[in-house]
């Protein structure tokens, strides 16, 4: 069923739908589809050829040539389902399939082409057309132009409800409390459109107006091969904001497409625009805590929506309908079966939607990446969503990736560039791997021990150009931990330059860095393995923080408000450990502002309450940890350089902002800051922390992109594939990887291995150099076969 935006609001008098009871048919006799899109007609279809004896009947309000959008973009991956299911409806998609390869990036009047990507699209209506005729033919009772009974209606008298009616579903707005949505709307606007030509790849256009930047997402879904003529859907974005300042809050759909096929006439050819009911619509990404209630299930849009931006709509609709009658035919009975379904297609729609929330983001802050060289500009488009890597893009189309790399300034053409050295002041990384700062509490009274030099050694060995210590306290009331590392005493310093002696002398060329930092509220706790913010059982020492709040209320300990003088003396601790720092031959200082220890506490309103100039406006929340920033400077020598570690966002409501993060940068920056190392989180205890690969980069992209100030990418980095992929699209300048390399400590060398790489930006220590190469392993292949013979 498919609801326009402005779709009428679910009745109040809707019963509560059935709670489920202990028995449960083994199979559904009974199904009624609520909605008659790819996804609802498809599930209708696989239920009826599955049981030819159900009585299945869907229920459509719309006319069946009522659909928004034009075409629909189809993978490999769901044609093969849809070929293993059903041969019959895959035989009459393929017929209709438009393909091409290419995709084309249009920016400042330049056209660059990257192809091998593989494509296949048909119009949206021969698709229902397709699903209809199948329903029909199987003997799915098809009400259209009709509004579907009330779910709980339907699942009083039905064996299985399928709520199939899209983003704006009757279903799951009338028992809200039992599927618990989360609806969040975004920050552009768009419109589906389409023009009488194919377009001869999947062209991105991005148009610098008076108003702002427009984007147009456009592809070909039907093509005459022997006229040449078709058709292309043609999706124009743009910013809330921009939209309204050029006027097109006030447009109807024809002064809409008419303005729309102005602004982007060269990617048109002059050509005009239609529209099928078009309106400009803000995205809105649906999440449910629950798919399934009794006898009804959400399917599609109903459930989940992705961005358009990836073609995932259609495509994740039909995967969930394959997926339900699988289940529905494997299960034992109905509650098994729908409990089933969820289970998995939960892991696969949420690994969706985050590619589909980065690619969102991505051109939500399309005007902060226009001033890329062009290349970069379209690698980064292309990568946005982290789906499409350096490696598998390199795949399809090795010469555009090698311009890529050549213009990033790879040393050579067998050089990645993860082994392309950096510079930060007078010192030089060899490659863009950095050992990210791990506390180990393993320290004896802030001293560290063998361990430390075995374990920050061995990574030095391992090849990474810079290796991070953890966070090195700088008094003993600042430890998080009895274990915690200091350099507030000359024993700990001296212990600190044995390390690094050993690093410079056993492994020349890697660079080792020293994390100072305070715990504040966040002291005073267990090692982590004994109960990770748990206060000690004992011999607690007293916590000092910005504001007197306590970690977690009622079980951390409350700390005292730092005044003028408590002030001054933790500024002071620190310059006195930058000074030994120094002296311990330390190549890089990193002053610790992030994860709620004592000046991350400062930035955050969250844990920053305080009325006088140290609290209030951001301006103030930083004046402290520039204070600090500024005394280490002055200690540190002029040709090493410094470092800041914060935390961009808090993931809590009224914490550190991405906007308060650009300014904290763009103020550490100012002082002299000569990287930001862009983490999040860990700021209060009731964080909720978007986890996902490489989470944390979009927050390090947008500081690089905004300010021109290298950075550190931080958060589930972990393969060198997603290392090369950051680097080259500009979202990055280093990388700081941490659980990686506690599972193994040369990562980076076998990262260059694994690339086939042997340059200057990954030597192996001479002891370690005849194990350079993978060993070989046992043999696991077998003859191939040579004959295949049928039945005699």
């Amino acid at each position: 069923m498919t609801h326009s935006p402005g779709g009428p609001p679910p009745s109040p008098s809707h019963p509560p739908l059935p709670t489920p009871t202990p028995s449960s048919p083994a199979l559904p006799l009974r199904v009624a589809v609520i909605g008659g899109g790819p996804g609802g007609l498809y599930a209708a279809a696989l239920l009826k050829r599955l049981g030819p004896d159900r009585e299945v009947t869907v229920w459509e309000r719309g006319a069946p040539e009522d659909t928004f959008g034009f075409g629909v973009v189809l993978s490999d991956e769901t044609l093969g389902g849809i070929e293993h299911a059903d041969p019959e409806v895959y035989r009459a998609l393929t017929a209709e399939f438009v393909r091409w390869d290419d995709i084309d990036v249009v920016h400042r009047a330049r056209r660059l082409t990257s192809g091998g990507h593989g494509f296949a699209a048909l119009g949206r209506r021969r698709l229902l057309e397709i699903l209809h005729a199948r329903c029909r033919a199987l003997g799915v009772t098809l009400h259209v132009r009709t509004e579907a009974p009330a779910a709980a209606e339907l699942a009083a008298t039905h064996d299985l409800v399928v709520a199939a009616d899209g983003v704006h579903s009757l279903t799951r707005q009338a028992h809200a409390d039992v599927f618990r949505p989360r609806i969040t709307s975004h920050r552009c606007r768009y419109i589906w459109l389409a023009a009488d030509f194919a377009f001869d790849a999947f062209r991105f256009e991005i148009a610098e107006t008076e108003h702002g930047v427009m984007q147009l997402h456009g592809y070909p879904y039907a093509k005459d091969p022997a006229t040449g003529e078709g058709s292309s859907t043609v999706i124009v974005e743009m910013r809330e904001e921009v939209w309204r300042a050029a006027g097109l809050d006030t447009c109807d759909e024809t002064e809409s497409t008419e303005r729309c096929a102005k602004i982007f006439t060269d990617a048109l050819g002059g050509r005009p625009l239609r529209g099928n009911n078009s309106s400009w619509i803000a995205f809105r990404t649906v999440v449910n805590d629950h798919w399934s209630h009794g006898n009804t299930v959400l399917l599609g849009d109903a459930a989940h929506t992705a961005h358009f931006s990836i073609g995932s709509g259609t495509k994740l609709a039909v995967e969930d309908a394959l997926a339900l009658a699988a289940c529905i035919e494997e299960q034992p009975d109905l509650y098994t079966a729908l409990a089933a379904y969820e289970s998995e297609r939960r892991p696969v729609v949420e690994s969706t939607q985050r590619a589909a929330a980065a690619s969102l983001r991505w051109f939500e802050d399309l005007a902060g990446y226009l001033d890329q060289p062009p290349r970069q500009f379209a690698f980064n488009l292309l990568t946005r969503s982290r789906r499409v890597t350096h490696d598998n893009l390199r795949l399809r189309d090795s010469d555009f990736t090698s311009a890529i790399e050549k213009d990033f300034g790879c040393p050579s053409p067998d050089t990645p560039p993860m082994f392309t050295p950096f510079q930060l002041r007078g010192l030089t990384l060899r490659n863009r791997v950095v050992v990210s700062p791990m506390d180990m509490y393993s320290a004896d009274n802030g001293v560290p021990g063998d361990f430390h030099l075995v374990h920050l050694g061995a990574r030095a060995l391992g090849g990474a150009g810079l290796v991070m210590t953890e966070m090195v306290c700088v008094s003993p009331e600042g430890r998080i931990t009895p274990g915690c590392a200091g350099l507030y005493t000359p024993e700990q310093a001296a212990a600190w330059r044995r390390i690094t002696d050993f690093v410079h002398r056993q492994s020349p060329g890697t660079a080792i860095g020293v994390q100072l930092g305070h715990s504040g509220r966040k002291g005073s706790t267990k090692l982590m393995w004994e109960g990770i913010d748990q206060p000690l059982d004992d011999a607690n020492w007293p916590l000092v923080a910005p504001s007197p709040l306590p970690y977690r209320p009622g079980v951390n300990q409350t700390p005292a408000q730092l005044d003028r003088s408590g002030l001054i003396e933790v500024r002071e601790q620190f310059a006195a450990s930058a000074w030994r720092a120094a002296r311990c031959g330390f190549d890089l200082l990193e002053l610790h502002c992030a994860h709620g220890y004592l000046l991350s506490e400062f930035l955050s309103p969250l844990t920053n309450r305080r009325t006088d100039a140290y609290g209030g406006s951001l301006a103030r929340r930083l004046r402290f940890p520039l204070e600090v920033f500024d005394a280490v400077r002055g200690i540190w020598p002029d040709d090493k350089p410094m470092t800041v570690r914060i935390s961009a966002t808090d993931w809590a409501d009224g914490g550190t902002t991405e906007e308060d993060a650009v300014e904290i940068a763009r103020a550490f920056a100012a002082h002299g800051a000569d990287a930001i190392d862009v983490s999040t989180g860990q700021v209060v205890a009731d964080e909720a922390p978007e986890f996902g690969r490489s989470y944390q980069t979009p927050y390090a992209d947008r500081i690089r992109n905004s300010l021109g100030v290298p950075v550190i990418a931080v958060g589930a980095i972990s393969s060198w594939d997603d290392v090369n992929s950051l680097l080259l699209a500009g979202r990055a300048d280093l990388c700081a990887l941490a659980r990686p390399h506690l599972y193994d400590p040369h990562w980076t060398l076998h990262a260059a291995a694994e690339q086939n790489y042997a340059g200057p930006g990954a030597p192996w220590p001479l002891p370690y150099r005849a194990g350079s190469r993978r060993p070989p392993t046992g043999r696991t292949d077998g003859p191939k076969p040579r004959l295949s013979l049928g039945p005699a």
